[in-house]
């Protein structure tokens, strides 16, 4: 079967994404962007369109009866910052020279365009004709990846055989990444008046200490020979005094550690802690807990801790999509591990699903100014993506 898409459906997908783009979706703020979704769905026929408590928009095609493979891409994008940064206006959706820029464009509304168009193609197809494919658009990957998609599947009732994920790749073929980590390290003080601060102890001081430890971990860390080195990065810093005239009795660091295959959450806590021993400092390290309102006003929290992973390059799914990608990109698709973390955290790290992931875009774009998405890309994926569900819904 030609998965070459006609060229008023290739039009039809760039404006949608278009659209997309211009429909703003910060994390919790997803409802505009997701109604837009669910239309256009709908508008395109697509079969059994819901949109769960989450918010999360969820399609399902096929009868069943066989395996099913889920494609999963997240509505949510980071904030645009100071537009004057950018050469285009960040929600203009503007395309010059087949390249359409705009917060989201890669990172990762490229993706969900070219899902639905390649879902689209599929069911005109009349395919699949056995097993189920499932979409799943979901919100606040951003700032909690994993949840969203966990909520698809356990609340759903879903069991997907395979994932695809459609996170910006540049066309190629990912495998996994390192796992994530969010700690908060609690340094304890005692306050006393600014004018005598020898009469008190300084939590600032003390995290400071705590902080230059970090910093030369950063240098020890383990070097996997897929992932890459480990790495930890203080993210955030507050403290707590009565006044400005006092000294803060307390400082609260924020660490994001990234694991590789080897390390675990108990060894990213014990290092911390062993830092925090070394330099005689009162302290608490504990694991962050996500927690948000959704648009549709569910209440969302998760342990911020999610494992690496990893799919074997023998295993099938990997050989079986490079195959078809090959026929459809008129070439062997590279392979390639992201630096970020995706939802792979959980169907892979957590589930156990075998997960590759496939999109257009760059990840070098992802949350930059200028984020930009290739038009010929958008389309190669489309066709992708329905080639892959035609091969593994067979």
């Amino acid at each position: 079967m030609d998965w070459q898409l006609a060229s008023p459906a290739n039009a039809e997908m760039i404006e949608f994404l278009r659209r997309l783009v211009q429909t703003s979706s910060l994390s919790t703020q997803e409802g505009a962007v997701a109604e837009l979704i669910a239309a256009e769905m709908h508008r395109l026929g697509l079969p059994n369109v819901q949109v769960d408590a989450m918010g999360n928009v969820i399609a399902r095609l096929g009868p069943g009866g066989g395996p099913t493979l889920l494609f999963d891409a997240h509505m949510d994008t980071v904030a645009a910052g100071d537009p004057a940064a950018w050469r285009h206006d960040p929600f203009g959706a503007v395309v010059q020279n087949d390249v359409l820029y705009g917060r989201g464009a890669a990172d990762m509304k490229g993706a969900i365009a070219a899902m639905v168009y390649g879902a689209k193609r599929l069911h005109d197809a009349g395919l699949p004709q056995r097993g189920t494919l499932v979409l799943a658009m979901v919100v606040q990957e951003e700032p909690c990846e994993g949840m969203a998609i966990r909520e698809v599947l356990e609340g759903q009732g879903i069991h997907p055989d395979y994932c695809v994920l459609g996170e910006p790749t540049n066309l190629a073929l990912a495998r996994g990444h390192r796992g994530r980590l969010e700690a908060s390290v609690t340094v304890r003080g005692v306050s006393s008046h600014a004018s005598a601060p020898d009469a008190g102890q300084n939590a600032v001081y003390a995290a400071a200490r705590v902080i230059v430890g970090i910093e030369l971990l950063a240098q020890q860390l383990n070097h996997d020979s897929v992932l890459g080195r480990g790495s930890i990065a203080v993210t955030q810093i507050e403290s707590m005094a009565e006044s400005h005239n006092a000294v803060p009795h307390r400082c609260t660091l924020y660490v994001d550690r990234r694991l590789t295959s080897d390390e675990t959450e108990v060894k990213a806590l014990t290092d911390l802690r062993r830092i925090i021993g070394r330099e005689g400092v009162a302290a608490e390290v504990t694991v962050t807990e996500y927690q948000a309102t959704s648009y549709t006003g569910y209440a969302c929290r998760l342990r911020q801790y999610f494992p690496a992973w990893t799919l074997p390059d023998n295993h099938p799914l990997l050989g079986r999509a490079a195959l078809v990608l090959e026929g459809v990109l008129g070439g062997r698709p590279r392979q390639m591990y992201w630096a970020f973390s995706t939802d792979g955290v959980y169907t892979a790290g957590v589930a156990g699903i075998p997960t590759i992931g496939f999109g257009p875009g760059e990840e070098r774009y992802a949350h930059a100014c200028d984020e930009q998405v290739r038009v010929p890309d958008v389309v190669a994926a489309a066709r992708g993506y329905a080639a892959i569900a035609a091969e593994l819904l067979r």
